[in-house]
């Protein structure tokens, strides 16, 4: 689709000069000889670009270019003038405008700086939307009590410089709620560098957080910024503070304090301004008592605490978890648009996910990728996270029967449909597990007309 230009200019030759170059060069061109005549234009249908001159009788160029920027601000301006000065150019580039051209004009200046304009318009579009991306990456999903009191927390202490200390399980969402917090800080436009304190070697945790001096080392063969002179004026995210070494501790409470380091094998002292997030699944206190972890470190980093429940605490969450895990990897992966059954979301509450969110979101995308349908269904959830919600149901059926013969063969059906849905509907594997001949277990299959459930 070819952009749109409005040429605004009380000249007839110069808007008809401009129209004949810019549809030559495939824009979508259109010509007004009023400030007031744009205007209208441009409620009319909005263009990508306007090329607008100075001085023009009535409304100038100038008065038009801030109209137009108080209700269109994405609008990219070109202004032209054949009594430009610069004060006149640095004036309508304060007012908003992208560019300024003094006529008369060059045909090829003009389409460089059309050009420009638009690519540069291009640039904060895609910007914009990955800021958007970004911000509803780290958008916390659910509308629990527990949630909506942590959301209002975040809110609370994330315009400020407050430590945050965020604890909670393993795959509750701790990184999450860091990224939350800096999204929505001061300090959002720069970087939020994040520190994995369980995988740094001991040895290399000084170099890994200041940083070296080239030469400083054996292999040090280029000088490397650290983690706390990347995060300047930022947020340092140190996830998993409880498993970092006592050695390191020290190290890093050190520079806490001061903000301010030396490279490893420089002199030079390094002073920042480093906002300091930490999460850990560890109740530190405990670790404290263990001397596992230092207490004045402890005492450091929990200025403002936050707790992330687990998800067994807000199974009112899950339809909007998954919903939101079904849309995520619809986008990320290309994959069809699925959706779910209320009685199959109705298992998943009942499931105590002892691995959390992160355990719920990787069946969401096993589920979205393995099942049939365009609908997830409760045949589709694993035997072993519905286990719950089926042997109600079974207690159900196994009630009714009219006989024992009959309620032990339900009880049978029952079982080895759980089992073969386990093991992905591997007869032999199946076998093995239940201790049953696979001759036996195929023509009990074909006698419950569980066919369908076993792998082709």
């Amino acid at each position: 689709m070819s952009k749109t230009i409005l040429i605004v200019d009380d000249e007839k030759s110069i808007l008809l000069s401009l129209e004949g170059i810019l549809t030559d060069e495939g824009f979508e061109v259109h010509c007004e000889s009023s400030g007031a005549g744009a205007l209208e234009r441009i409620r009319e249908s909005i263009p990508d670009l306007v090329l607008l001159d100075i001085w023009m009788p009535g409304m100038d160029g100038l008065e038009t270019l801030v109209k137009i920027k108080e209700s269109y601000p994405s609008i990219q301006v070109v202004m032209m003038s054949g009594h430009g000065t610069i004060e006149t150019a640095v004036k309508a580039t304060k007012l908003g405008a992208y560019d300024f051209i003094e006529k008369p004009l060059s045909l090829e200046k003009v389409v460089l700086s059309v050009n420009n304009a638009l690519q540069y318009y291009r640039l904060e579009e895609e910007i914009s939307l990955l800021r958007e991306k970004e911000k509803s990456r780290n958008n916390i999903t659910g509308e629990s009590k527990l949630i909506r009191e942590l959301k209002e927390q975040i809110k609370i202490v994330a315009p400020t410089d407050a430590w945050v200390l965020i604890t909670g399980e393993n795959g509750t969402g701790k990184e999450l709620v860091a990224h939350a917090i800096h999204t929505i800080s001061r300090r959002s436009r720069k970087p939020m560098i994040e520190v994995n304190c369980a995988a740094i070697p001991e040895e290399l945790i000084e170099s890994e957080l200041f940083g070296h001096e080239k030469g400083a080392f054996t292999g040090a063969v280029s000088m490397k910024k650290g983690k706390f002179d990347l995060a300047n004026e930022g947020t340092l995210f140190l996830d998993e503070i409880g498993d970092m070494s006592l050695k390191a501790q020290s190290k890093t409470l050190r520079i806490l304090q001061e903000q301010k380091f030396e490279r490893v094998g420089g002199s030079r002292t390094i002073h920042v301004d480093v906002r300091v997030i930490a999460a850990t699944n560890k109740n530190l206190e405990k670790e404290i008592e263990r001397g596992r972890f230092r207490d004045d470190l402890y005492y450091r980093l929990n200025v403002v605490p936050l707790r992330v429940p687990p998800l067994r605490d807000r199974l009112e969450d899950v339809p909007e978890l998954v919903d939101s895990f079904l849309k995520e990897i619809h986008i990320r992966a290309g994959l069809e648009q699925k959706s779910i059954s209320d009685e199959a979301v109705e298992a998943l509450k009942k499931y105590h996910w002892p691995g959390n969110v992160r355990e719920l979101k990787n069946l969401v995308e096993r589920l979205a990728i393995m099942s049939r349908g365009a609908v997830i269904t409760y045949g589709d959830i694993p035997f072993s996270i519905n286990q719950e919600g089926r042997l109600k149901n079974e207690n159900g059926l196994f009630l009714k029967a009219g006989t024992l013969k009959e309620a032990k063969a339900r009880l049978e059906k029952a079982y080895i449909a759980g089992k073969l849905q386990e093991f992905n509907g591997n007869i032999s594997r199946t076998a093995e597990a239940i201790g049953v001949e696979r001759s036996n277990l195929h023509k009990k299959i074909k006698a419950y007309d569980l066919l369908d459930l076993k792998d082709q």
